[in-house]
């Protein structure tokens, strides 16, 4: 398996929701941060998303936004700032809801046998078009590990926007793709929540490989996984975390000295090779312990560690906790 499709089997797309926000008028509706992809699809009308480190995004019908991070925005009918309160959406997720969820309200008509200039006229008809105006927007969350889509989620802008997704000349990959997330929402048959993560899994594979076609930054990390002579150390390090892998072992993978795999791994990823690959069985380890019943020495063992003392001295040191302490609070917060 390749290192890009090992890091998104890691992550753990899965319990895929979606739901249907029906618009009108002046509305907005706020998106909490969390562990979650989330993706908006415009069906009709149009949407403004603001993110909390003042990005802004306008949407059209056709468009589709995905926010990898789950980064904390919020929805609104016009781009400018409204004393609406906002509606939260995160607790409107109940697995694949078919019912729409109505938001907005019409603006109240102004009286119109006061005399005013011809422009306040255009604005007042502005305004009156646009307290009618609908919108019908199709939201997906799917959740996944945060800790091991961390190298992912920085190495992705805060959103993708691919525009009009459902014209002709867009991809078709998307289109098809569309399409049958459009079939599943029709259809109530045994499986359809294991199709829908597989869709939004496909989904977010196919954005990514059209991010990294055009990638311009020779230092990004999505760089480096596809990287003609690195991508077998990435392949190895993803693939068999559990060797003793050596700056010598992984250069010879890569068919290069140990001096230049060294200082180009350096290079595009910013951290040494060996450094890279004990963050990478750390975040592992982390998953395992917060998702299974292993033992600390099996876990210790399955990320390259000979020793339970070694690993959890190490582990300490990055997490903060030992490891069984870490297992302990994971599982403490989940039942919470």
């Amino acid at each position: 398996m390749d290192a890009l499709s090992q890091v998104l089997e890691d992550i753990h797309l899965k319990n895929t929701e979606y739901l249907y926000l029906q618009t009108q008028g002046e509305w907005t509706f706020r998106s909490p941060a969390q562990s979650a992809l989330i993706c908006h699809i415009v069906m009709f009308g149009e949407l403004h998303i603001h993110f909390d480190n003042r990005q802004h995004v306008h949407l059209n019908t056709g468009d589709m936004l995905i926010i990898p991070s789950g980064m904390a925005h919020v929805g609104k009918s016009q781009s400018q700032e409204t004393l609406l309160e906002a509606v939260d959406i995160e607790p409107l997720f109940s697995g694949l809801r078919d019912d729409a969820i109505h938001l907005g309200h019409q603006r109240q008509a102004q009286n119109k046998t006061t005399p005013s200039k011809s422009n306040t006229h255009n604005a007042e008809d502005h305004a009156t078009a646009k307290s009618h105006q609908r919108s019908l927007i199709f939201t997906i969350r799917s959740k996944m590990d945060s800790v091991m889509a961390s190298p992912l989620i920085h190495a992705l802008p805060t959103y993708l926007h691919l525009k009009n997704a459902l014209n002709a000349q867009e991809p078709e990959w998307l289109r098809i793709g569309l399409y049958f997330v459009a079939e599943e929402t029709k259809r109530k048959q045994a499986g359809r929540h294991k199709i829908m993560d597989h869709l939004v899994s496909i989904m977010l594979i196919e954005c990514i490989r059209d991010y990294i076609a055009n990638l311009n930054d020779p230092n990004n990390w999505l760089t480096a996984l596809t990287h003609p002579e690195l991508s077998a150390a990435f392949n190895m390090i993803h693939g068999h975390p559990e060797r003793a892998w050596t700056v010598e072992s992984l250069a010879e993978r890569c068919f290069m000295s140990r001096s230049k795999f060294a200082q180009l791994f350096n290079e595009i990823v910013g951290e040494t090779p060996l450094a890279y690959l004990q963050q990478h069985r750390l975040r592992l380890a982390s998953q395992m312990l917060r998702n299974g019943q292993l033992s600390i020495q099996h876990i210790a063992h399955q990320v390259g560690y000979n020793s339970e003392t070694a690993f959890s001295q190490v582990f300490k040191k990055h997490y903060g906790l030992s490891p069984s302490l870490y297992r302990q609070q994971s599982q403490t917060q989940l039942t919470e």
